[in-house]
């Protein structure tokens, strides 16, 4: 059985589905005044919705970044998805579920489109452009969570530390990549590759002596390089 990512299964990780040649802007179209949606901007830490919440709406990120988690009964909590401009979150309102099955949290300034459920049917229904965009958006976050799931099953864990943050870094994404970041904290970063914050550490630090990643002028930059690559790519 291997027991790596292969490179094959790494660019479905990180460019998950290419977008088409001309691009439906659905900023635009959800800007458009026959659309029923009003515009919220959170700061860090805020939360877009708790797990529990009615799933009423759906979110379209326009700036800054969402973490999306699931809290256990114990109070642990693990992180489920990075989302961030030109991403949704909250769709699976769509597919109905009546309260939201985790929580959304602004892990920067963010700034988003709420879009209330039933109108985002109707337009889902009559703009294809737009059901084509949001489609794509599900069938990419779906082959990300596969990835997620063959990550953690055959990789170790330095090897999912990399792969976390090139896609925090959002190497592959049409709007990426973004090379220097909010600076996530190790205990975030443990929580989403499934292993404890002191390797986080050591990991971390191993990569700083190699220049695969850099803290910037500030303290809550982080500069990701494209050379972490390797490491994801190493058999």
């Amino acid at each position: 059985m291997q027991t790596d990512m292969d490179p094959m299964t790494l660019r479905l990780s990180t460019t998950a589905l290419s977008p088409p040649s001309a691009p439906f802007d659905a900023e635009v179209f959800l800007h458009s005044s026959g659309l029923a949606r009003r515009q919220a901007a959170f700061c860090s830490g805020a939360a877009l919705y708790a797990q529990g919440d009615v799933a009423d709406s759906v979110f379209y990120v326009q700036e800054g970044r969402v973490k999306h988690s699931v809290i256990a009964r114990t109070g642990r909590e693990a992180i489920v998805a990075m989302l961030g401009p030109g991403d949704f979150v909250g769709e699976s309102a769509l597919a109905g579920h009546l309260v939201r099955m985790g929580t959304a949290t602004a892990v920067m300034p963010t700034r988003v489109l709420v879009v209330e459920k039933g109108e985002m049917l109707r337009v889902l229904h009559e703009q294809h452009a737009l059901s084509d965009r949001f489609i794509l958006h599900v069938l990419s976050r779906n082959a990300r969570a596969e990835a997620d799931l063959v990550d953690q099953l055959f990789n170790h864990s330095e090897k999912r530390l990399a792969r976390a943050l090139l896609l925090l870094a959002r190497y592959g994404k049409p709007d990426g990549p973004h090379r220097v970041v909010p600076k996530p904290s190790q205990e975030a970063l443990a929580e989403m590759i499934g292993t404890t914050r002191s390797r986080v550490n050591f990991f971390m630090n191993k990569f700083r002596k190699l220049k695969f990643v850099e803290y910037g002028s500030r303290d809550n930059d982080l500069k990701v390089n494209g050379a972490l690559l390797t490491v994801v790519l190493h058999e």
